[in-house]
């Protein structure tokens, strides 16, 4: 009973966090500096014209009604239309179209390589601290996980892409109907994402890396361990099962907040490499002063956030027998 409160005042408060979002997310586009109507209006442009298109848009209303329209047209699935970069062109069409799916593929992989790699390499770091390996792992790691990532992409391309021409300069593939079968298209997709995928995975190693380690640390010096070591259990099991086990708690904090770089994408590492998703989608954005686009990324972003720290909690319970809010220690 009390994890069933306990998830049903977690979905009461992300509930209440999303509208807050919502409303953040209408204000600060009308606050932000400039006039994004110019976009669709010119300075020379008939005044009736002028009038006839703030009508349309519902740009000559109060701004309590604004918003009312605002969350009338979000919840039928109308988030506007392009400003400038696909004129006229639904919001929706542009942010949930082949770019995202573009960013999720890039992503994803990135994010479990990262996580998969940086886990398994922490564990087994811990499991010989202050041996050589220790020390030069978490210098490396530290070292990635410190560079900019437009650095290290512009290295990659240079040394993998321009001298040993492992990687294509630049991460536009060619359409599906343009190759023969699928097979060719995905070695295509692939060997294009190959460039941004490895930086992206370096730049979040580290983090997935220093946290196992010190958290693995941290889980040694528990009383269960000694035990399990007093059973005679082999090193292993004592590693996976155990230190692997109860240090996972804390990663999933970390893999919740990562989730949202799966919608909005590296930014940095989609322009350098020329790659098409929702990050790149966003500095044209910004350069365009296309805001019904932002506002629908950052909108998208925001639930992502919102759902993916829900789901955590949601393991949190079940994961966790400590969490039992609302049941008095007897």
């Amino acid at each position: 009973m009390g994890v069933r409160r306990y998830l049903v005042g977690r979905a009461a408060q992300c509930i209440v966090v999303w509208f807050l979002i919502v409303t953040f997310n209408f204000v600060l586009f009308r606050v932000m500096p400039g006039d994004p109507r110019m976009a669709l209006l010119h300075q020379n442009l008939d005044p009736s014209v002028r009038q006839q298109v703030e009508e349309k848009f519902g740009l000559n209303l109060p701004l309590w009604e604004q918003y009312w329209l605002y969350l009338l047209n979000l919840f039928r699935g109308d988030w506007g239309r392009s400003f400038t970069i696909s004129r006229n062109t639904p919001v929706v069409e542009i942010v949930f179209g082949g770019r995202l799916v573009n960013t999720l593929a890039l992503m994803g992989a990135s994010l479990l390589l990262s996580t998969v790699i940086g886990m398994l390499i922490g564990v087994f770091a811990a499991s010989r601290r202050n041996s050589p390996l220790d020390r030069s792992s978490v210098v490396f790691f530290l070292v990635t996980y410190s560079m900019p990532v437009f650095w290290s992409g512009l290295l990659i391309l240079l040394y993998l892409g321009f001298y040993l021409k492992l990687i294509p300069l630049f991460g536009t593939f060619t359409h599906y109907a343009e190759h023969a079968n699928f097979l060719e298209f995905a070695v295509d997709y692939l060997w294009h994402m190959t460039g941004p995928m490895i930086v992206l995975t370096l730049s979040f190693i580290g983090s997935f890396f220093l946290l196992m380690r010190d958290t693995v640390l941290d889980v040694f010096t528990k009383d269960f361990m000694e035990a399990a070591k007093a059973k005679g259990l082999s090193e292993r099991k004592i590693l996976y099962r155990h230190a692997m086990r109860n240090a996972m708690l804390p990663m999933i904090s970390v893999i919740a907040v990562n989730m949202t770089y799966l919608i909005s994408g590296a930014t940095v590492t989609e322009q350098v490499f020329t790659w098409p998703g929702l990050g790149q989608l966003t500095i044209q954005a910004v350069v365009n002063a296309d805001y019904p686009i932002l506002q629908g990324i950052f909108l998208l972003m925001a639930t992502v956030v919102v759902v993916s720290n829900f789901v955590a909690d949601i393991i949190y319970a079940f994961a966790d027998p400590r969490i039992r809010y609302g049941e008095k220690q007897k």
